[in-house]
């Protein structure tokens, strides 16, 4: 069975408009929603002692995520705040400066405990760059999303460490999306992704260009949809599906995951 262990950022996502938040984070999303396709999981980060932080662990338990490394700090868990418009979700804030997420340390257990695993996922957002090396240096694949917060030179100073480059970018005309693409290839990824929102996506393998265009689905919220492509993509792949094929049940994951609010449940009041 597929094993992929995510490492860094959790979330609760905190809906203001509706006094509820819901549990989340890219490194706890993907994993989270790779077991609910049938691989196994675990999660390694850091969480708060409030609420917030036991909302993220029961989440976790409850979907039979691994949680045997999760950390534990004094303080705030990591929050972003949302709004939605027309279903979209909008980032309006966070503590990001102040979470407990920027304490996260990795230890030499956890580098061994991640040899275990088929696939490593993190996150521009996990506060881990230092550990890149010694997570690429477990032999096993990284996968590591960029969202649409990436600079050059932030590229240029973890690329060497990935394998699967995973990247936002549904503002971006179709000419640079492609560049960044080649470029990640040439710099030694075997397969950069970009997810466009409504505009689909397109994977690049150093060979071919593969796009695949979002399905439709009644949108309650699009929260996490881009996190639902990835996960389905990533463990397709991996079982030895063909690059189109994988795309295209990404996109009908994607898509049947905008059906309801949050990324993947457990709504709390704030």
């Amino acid at each position: 069975m597929l094993k992929i262990v995510g490492i860094g950022d959790n979330v609760v996502d905190r809906y203001l408009h509706i006094g509820t938040m819901f549990p989340g984070g890219n490194a706890v999303n993907v994993p989270v929603l790779a077991h609910r396709l049938g691989a196994r999981a675990a999660y390694v980060g850091i969480i708060g002692t409030d609420a917030a932080g036991r909302l993220v662990k029961q989440s976790l338990l409850a979907e039979g995520v691994d949680i045997s490394r999760l950390q534990q700090a004094e303080g705030a868990n990591g929050m972003a705040d949302v709004d939605l418009v027309d279903g979209d979700r909008v980032f309006v804030g966070g503590n990001s400066k102040t979470s407990v997420a920027r304490q996260i340390s990795l230890t030499p257990q956890d580098f061994e405990y991640a040899k275990d695993f088929d696939l490593i996922h993190t996150s521009i957002y996990s506060f881990i760059e230092q550990f890149l090396p010694q997570l690429h240096a477990t032999g096993v694949p990284v996968s590591f999303d960029y969202s649409d917060e990436y600079t050059d030179d932030y590229i240029k100073s973890t690329i060497k460490y990935v394998d699967f480059a995973l990247f936002s970018g549904g503002d971006k005309p179709l000419e640079d999306i492609k560049r960044l693409q080649q470029d990640a290839v040439s710099a030694g990824v075997k397969l950069a992704l970009v997810t466009r929102g409504s505009k689909g996506a397109i994977a690049f393998d150093g060979n071919d260009f593969y796009e695949q265009d979002a399905m439709q689905a009644e949108i309650v919220d699009t929260m996490g949809a881009g996190d639902a492509f990835v996960a389905c993509f990533l463990v397709s792949i991996l079982s030895g599906e063909n690059i189109k094929a994988s795309m295209g049940k990404a996109a009908a994951f994607a898509a049947e995951n905008c059906r309801h609010m949050g990324t993947f449940g457990y709504g709390a009041p704030l």
